[in-house]
């Protein structure tokens, strides 16, 4: 839901993610436009989760922003750290395995950047971090967590929102965060940018 009037800059979300659409949808704001912004993910060399998280959603936002005007746009990005450690979004049943062998009986940490360009051309950021920690999984749980396939796409191979929400012992922090979008933050960033009330 953008500002009123003649001028009002249109809201555009840089993610095609149903998540993300939801989640905005929830505090009352909805997207004008929805414009997926394609960006190389690769981690950087010695790079940590919570900056890959930050630098991911900001060149998403910068990357639309470059072919707009008038608008403010709404990129983030998820990640998942073990240690130092950056998990992939799984795309392979294999992948998916590895990760829920890692994540399995241990905490882990999630972080969702989150930018927001204004009118203006102004970047605003902020980092979600919640720290979980997940069950000790059965083989069988495994199994049946592939075999959903609810992991694919998903940022260190599971959805909170999910099967998977039944595996986390202990959650500290922002769970809409994990999901994909954490809207405490979000919401006071679009605020400031003239976006919602």
């Amino acid at each position: 839901m953008a500002l009123t009037g003649a001028a009002a800059p249109r809201f555009i979300l840089a993610s095609a993610s149903p998540r993300r659409i939801d989640l905005l949808a929830q505090i009352g704001i909805v997207p004008d436009t929805v414009i997926p912004a394609d960006i190389d993910e690769v981690p950087g060399a010695a790079e940590l989760p919570r900056a890959h998280a930050l630098r991911l959603a900001s060149e998403k936002a910068l990357a639309v922003a470059k072919a707009q005007s008038n608008c403010v746009i709404l990129a983030a990005d998820t990640v998942v750290g073990v240690g130092r450690r950056i998990l992939p979004k799984t795309e392979t049943p294999d992948e998916a395995r590895r990760c829920l062998a890692l994540l399995s009986g241990r905490a882990h940490r999630v972080f969702t950047g989150v930018c927001v360009i204004n009118s203006d051309g102004h970047a605003m950021t902020r980092v979600s971090e919640t720290r979980l920690k997940m069950k000790r999984l059965s083989a069988a749980e495994k199994q049946a967590y592939i075999d959903s396939g609810e992991w694919r796409g998903k940022a260190g191979g599971y959805g909170i929102q999910g099967m998977a929400g039944a595996f986390i012992v202990s959650l500290s922090g922002s769970y809409t965060g994990v999901v994909g979008l954490p809207i405490y933050e979000a919401r006071n960033l679009l605020n400031s940018a003239g976006v919602g009330s």
